[in-house]
């Protein structure tokens, strides 16, 4: 009777369900296909002798194309947003130096910052502008309240204006953790933790309530490593020395316009409508337009990436796989990198014999090892018979660099973060919560061991010795790897390890990296290795989902469920809001721990720098 009521209710609900989802496409599926239709629409923007790119700040910046699901969710849930890939940000900045009728570009900060880059990925568009500004074209910036990350970024322009009311942080840089092992305590949540490596600070946040003395050495080298490379960056364009910046950073902070301009960190301070004024000029435009002429970076870098498309057809391809994400078990989400998905692309990538090389993207601080190994063994397989070539963004690190160990030459930004080669398990228990609430267990079994998964109660000395000896076999997997991808000796890689996190500038000091360059320069690398010239296409993956898959496929199922929690979400317009937020991310973090041997290659949960 059980069954049958379980059936049958299933039936009903699987019914409604489908009678909604059915419902759901014929009143909005003609919608998204005009709007797609639309929107494969070839629309070139119109570029006029003397125009300039503006490039707002406040843009969404990937290195991956949204998904089917998450370009779906952004229409039902009717709050587009402005999302562009680095690399098309790149290409575009690339083609205006080129371009007869670009004579600048407008970094605009009037509409505030997007925060999602790291310090890797703006050294990337600052090097595209250096090399714009040397091509004897302008670039402009303007802001009203400029944080170390945009004024990072902004620094690069010939002229840097600030509104008369606005200011600059320069305040150095700092990295701030949650600790979750007093609550989790107080609820009367156990949690037991198997590692390897002295610096693997992940399982830091469950067990204590501050730094340990290793954890706060590699996170102070990794910060001290990040605030050089600013501190000698921003003063060359600025021709301040990197001792004044600092100065700066000890003494005043939060530098106000009048003293900004005092100090050499701007040029002019000013208003807008002075700003345009200036750009009008610049751009030969009547003194009677509202503005000046402009093209849009996102408008721009689209009709170049399309006309790009039809120039360079060629059928040698060079893949670009984007591991952008936590690294999980099976196929993962759209946000994710899952890895039997990932291994199945690669496996074709293999067999595809018009790919004659591959560029490795990884912006990930790593995960479920299981899922490492299954990539990296179809990796390595794709290494032994075409160029791969890998290259870091912002964070590749745990997981991330056990994909990037066996493969041609690797690249990563001087301020990239990377290495935390250690392995760890989380043992969780709910016995004293349990308890507390007059709930009880008691167990029959067979053999000794028989009952070690359960979450009832505290692994037992033997049981934890097991698991251990189980994280001591990944990590000495992961030495080995690192050994032989990397042609060093076993002795070095095991002093370098220890889960130890290290900038791109010490990573490539110590022989866990080849380059120092990005994006661009790992394609033109892949190019060379694979014997290219200029005759070659890129072929991005994961590839998008086609409009069947939109319509029809997993896309909806999942952008209806996010859709439905979209409200939800907390949004950080507050301080408190935000530490709040950061609360979510952490817990978040647990949610895509699915190993199945419940053994992780992981960053420190959610490392930021601010």
């Amino acid at each position: 009777m059980n069954n049958f009521l379980k059936q049958t209710v299933a039936s009903l609900i699987g019914s409604l369900l489908g009678l909604f989802i059915f419902c759901g496409i014929s009143t909005t599926g003609l919608l998204l296909l005009l709007f797609a239709i639309a929107a494969s629409q070839d629309v070139s923007p119109i570029v006029k002798d003397k125009s300039v790119v503006v490039f707002d700040l406040s843009l969404n910046i990937t290195d991956r194309e949204p998904s089917a699901g998450e370009e779906l969710q952004k229409t039902l849930s009717g709050n587009p947003e402005d999302r562009i890939t680095l690399r098309k940000v790149l290409d575009a900045i690339e083609k205006a130096r080129k371009d007869p009728k670009i004579v600048g570009i407008y970094l605009d900060g009037t509409h505030g910052a997007g925060s999602n880059l790291g310090f890797a990925s703006l050294k990337e568009i600052r090097k595209a502008l250096e090399e714009f500004r040397a091509a004897g074209k302008k670039v402009v910036a303007y802001g009203q309240d400029w944080g170390k990350k945009e004024y990072y970024l902004s620094s690069v322009a010939d002229t840097l204006v600030l509104n008369p009311l606005g200011a600059i942080e320069v305040n150095g840089l700092s990295s701030q953790q949650m600790f979750l092992a007093g609550a989790l305590q107080k609820f009367g949540i156990g949690v037991q933790v198997v590692r390897v490596g002295k610096f693997k600070g992940a399982i830091e946040p469950l067990i204590l309530n501050k730094l340990s003395p290793e954890n706060r050495e590699q996170t102070q080298k990794l910060l001290d490593d990040v605030w050089s490379e600013w501190r000698t960056t921003v003063g060359a364009s600025r021709k301040i020395t990197p001792q004044k910046l600092q100065a700066i950073a000890d003494n005043q902070a939060i530098v106000e316009a009048p003293v900004a301009k005092t100090n050499g960190l701007v040029d002019k301070v000013a208003y807008h409508d002075q700003v345009v004024a200036d750009l009008k000029q610049l751009t030969g435009s009547d003194q009677n337009d509202k503005t000046f002429r402009q093209v849009d970076l996102s408008e721009y870098a689209q009709f170049i990436h399309k006309s790009q498309s039809v120039e360079r057809e060629s059928n040698n391809k060079i893949a670009v796989v984007y591991a952008e994400g936590e690294i999980v078990d099976g196929k993962g989400d759209d946000e994710q990198v899952g890895g039997d998905r990932f291994a199945k692309i690669f496996n074709k990538i293999r067999q595809d014999k018009n790919i004659k090389a591959v560029v490795l993207r990884i912006n990930s601080p790593g995960g479920s090892a299981t899922a490492a190994e299954v990539m990296q063994r179809e990796i390595r397989l794709t290494h032994e018979i075409k160029p791969v070539v890998v290259s870091m963004g912002d964070v590749a690190a745990s997981g991330g660099y056990w994909i990037a160990s066996d493969s041609t030459h690797i690249f990563a930004e001087p301020n990239t973060i990377t290495g935390s080669i250690g392995v760890f398990g989380i043992l969780f228990n709910g016995e004293k919560l349990a308890n507390d609430n007059g709930i009880t267990w008691d167990v029959v079994k067979t053999a000794r061991y028989a009952d070690n998964q359960t979450v009832s109660r505290p692994k037992s000395p033997q049981e934890l010795a097991l698991y251990q000896r189980s994280v001591n076999r990944i990590y000495s997997l992961f030495l080995n790897k690192v050994s032989q991808g990397r042609k060093l000796p076993a002795q070095k890689v095991a002093e370098i390890a220890q889960g130890r996190i290290w900038s791109g500038v010490a990573a490539k000091q110590i022989g866990l990296v080849d380059e120092i360059g990005g994006l661009n320069a790992a394609l033109q690398y892949a190019a060379k290795k694979a014997n290219l010239g200029n005759n070659w296409q890129l072929k991005e993956y994961p590839k998008e989902s086609s409009l069947n898959e939109i319509l029809f496929g997993k896309a909806v199922e999942e952008a209806s469920a996010k859709f439905k929690i979209q409200g939800q979400q907390i949004k950080a317009s507050a301080p408190l809001t935000a530490e709040f937020q950061k609360l979510q991310q952490e817990l978040e973090s647990f949610q895509s721990m699915n190993d199945p041997n419940g053994i992780y290659a992981r960053l420190p949960f959610n490392l930021k720098i601010e």
